[in-house]
């Protein structure tokens, strides 16, 4: 287990140092095309309760997605994240004019505060589609995160409460693309990875 953390922390270290040497011309680049290929999806199309992360400056930009999601009068979800733990809860955002109104984490993230009570995506029905964030993903659908594990509890969290799990798409830069990805049994698979080149998965 040492081995596999003191793995995943040069791996994180690597990945920084790819994503810092992205201009912003190409980070918005493949953003659109990233976009685009999401947009077209049919599990996005037949998907009406979408969670989606607000990006921070060296992630796919998510800000034309969620324009759609309420352009197209779906549901949108996006992370609360409890500091301190390792608990997140996805909550509904209800319109896209109340992002610059969230304040803002020491991670500088948006998200409501924890007074602000919101509707709670598993205590309303679950998710269909959840987009997924992370420093690193390989072909196999492993991830690597920021080694928080909020996905990962979440999504084991949303496993215990509700018999369906819900479709997950990681959203990536090229840059983000490993050969491998060194991984421990309380890690998620990602169902599918979507980047702005050719990424071939095996099917799940």
């Amino acid at each position: 287990m040492a081995t596999i953390q003191a793995a995943k922390r040069a791996l994180r270290a690597q990945l920084k140092q790819r994503l810092a040497a992205l201009s912003d011309l190409e980070k918005l680049r493949q953003s659109q095309a990233v976009t685009r290929k999401l947009l077209s999806h049919h599990r996005y199309q037949s998907a009406q309760r979408i969670a989606v992360f607000l990006s921070m400056s060296d992630e796919v930009q998510t800000g034309d997605i969620i324009r759609d999601i309420f352009h197209q009068g779906k549901l949108c979800f996006i992370p609360r994240y409890q500091p301190r733990s390792t608990h997140m809860d996805m909550v509904r955002l209800g319109s896209l004019e109340e992002i610059n109104q969230l304040p803002v984490t020491t991670w500088n993230i948006r998200q409501p505060g924890e007074e602000d009570c919101r509707e709670e995506a598993l205590a309303t029905g679950g998710l269909d589609l959840v987009l997924v964030p992370g420093l690193g993903f390989d072909k196999e659908g492993h991830r690597l995160g920021r080694g928080k594990g909020y996905y990962d509890t979440f999504l084991e969290r949303y496993s215990r409460h509700l018999s369906e799990k819900p479709y997950t798409i990681a959203l990536a830069y090229q840059e983000q693309i490993c050969d491998s990805i060194p991984v421990t049994e309380n890690d998620f698979e990602i169902d599918e990875i979507i980047c702005a080149g050719a990424l071939e998965m095996p099917e799940k």
